[in-house]
């Protein structure tokens, strides 16, 4: 029975995936459509993810009251809904306002589905979990690229993502009997886990430079997918659709690598793993930097994915190991904050400096940002390991 809900948790993340990538793939012929200048794209991407920041803070409280099923499915409703109304949208202010549901939807099952099963499966299952987002993240732009070149292609991706998405909704709807049954059983498990204030989990040894960690990866993971397809057009003069296509390889870097990083994950430590996938985000990020060749950056964005692949999922699987299983609800919740903290504010950050220096600069942005991710992860490593020894 854990094993049939598993596959269900599965295809719910493909659903989680396949709206966080499209809009960097679809906004070189959008915002021609709607005509905004390009570096608007930061601004959705801040609502969508403010919104994550929102569902995710509260995701505790309202899962405990309607159940992790409940929640799970009607957050999947509002992301199809949302991405359906884009396709009717006829303005920039209604792809803000739509941005609205479609984070609210992603924070809560992102949220939900995490701390499942963090509870109830292995290490390999969380890489696989995100590998299944990835399946999504990448379906999405590719997606979105066999319809760019038709009239109002953008409208007709969104469509007909939107309409899997639904399709989704109704899985999830027909599995939730299965939900009922272990959350009944949780509601008559004894909770171990200790409440603490917010103030003294930061004060922990180790916390700040994992929050920072956090912060950092979700803005290299999400900086990357939204302006590298406009880097590619603007900087290499790639067309909108081949440069849809490079960025869905980006994403299937992602994918392939927490798919063989299960499998890894069997023989390496999640610190070795962190480490491992730091330093392949660095080289790529080095090669995205080449000028003169089209094919080394395309090669530098999916070793950035390949890099990005172990990071997160690892990071979030550590966190009982750095901080103790009775904190790590409490301290997982603010990890999660951050890091959509970095998702909501760098993109848009960058979209600012971009419009002033040029696109260029992308590479060398990604390079300072996980750079800083190194460093602090290794500081959060050694704390703990010294505490370790005490």
């Amino acid at each position: 029975m854990l094993t049939v809900l598993l596959v269900i948790i599965y295809i719910a993340f493909i659903s989680l995936g396949l709206p966080d990538a499209i809009l960097g793939s679809a906004w070189p012929a959008l915002h021609q459509d709607l005509s905004v200048p390009i570096s608007y794209a930061g601004v959705v991407t801040m609502i969508v993810a403010g919104g994550t920041i929102v569902s995710s803070f509260f995701s505790g409280k309202v899962i405990k009251k309607f159940g992790t099923g409940k929640v799970t499915t009607f957050s999947v409703f509002l992301t199809a809904a949302a991405l359906l109304g884009i396709y009717f949208s006829h303005g920039f202010v209604w792809i803000c306002i739509l941005g609205i549901p479609l984070g609210l939807g992603a924070g809560a099952v992102d949220s939900a589905l995490n701390n499942f099963v963090a509870l109830r499966y292995e290490a390999k299952h969380m890489n696989w979990l995100h590998c299944f987002w990835g399946i999504g993240a990448t379906a999405g732009p590719f997606i979105m690229s066999l319809y760019l070149l038709k009239e109002n292609g953008w409208r007709l991706g969104y469509l007909t993502i939107g309409i899997i998405q639904a399709i989704l909704v109704v899985c999830l709807f027909a599995s939730l009997p299965l939900w009922k049954r272990f959350e009944v059983k949780d509601n008559d498990e004894e909770d171990t886990h200790i409440e603490v204030k917010v103030s003294t989990l930061i004060k922990l040894p180790g916390a700040k430079p994992a929050l920072i960690s956090f912060f950092c990866y979700c803005a290299i993971e999400l900086t990357t997918g939204l302006w590298a397809s406009s880097f590619l057009v603007v900087n290499n003069g790639l067309s909108a659709e081949k440069a849809a296509k490079w960025v869905s390889l980006y994403y299937l870097g992602i994918t392939v690598g927490r798919f063989l990083s299960g499998f890894v994950a069997i023989k390496l430590d999640n610190k070795q793993m962190i480490r491992i996938g730091q330093v392949i985000c660095i080289i790529g990020a080095i090669s995205l930097m080449m000028p003169f060749s089209n094919t080394l950056q395309l090669v530098g964005l999916i070793l950035i994915g390949l890099g990005c692949a172990p990071i997160y999922p690892a990071m979030l699987h550590e966190t009982p190991n750095r901080f103790g299983k009775e904190l790590s609800q409490g301290i997982m919740g603010i990890q999660m904050s951050t890091a959509y903290v970095g998702s909501t504010f760098v993109p848009p950050v960058f979209g600012f400096l971009s419009g002033i220096i040029g696109f260029n600069i992308l590479p060398y942005f990604l390079i300072i940002l996980m750079v800083l991710m190194l460093v602090t992860s290794e500081r959060v490593s050694k704390v703990c390991k010294a505490k370790e020894n005490i």
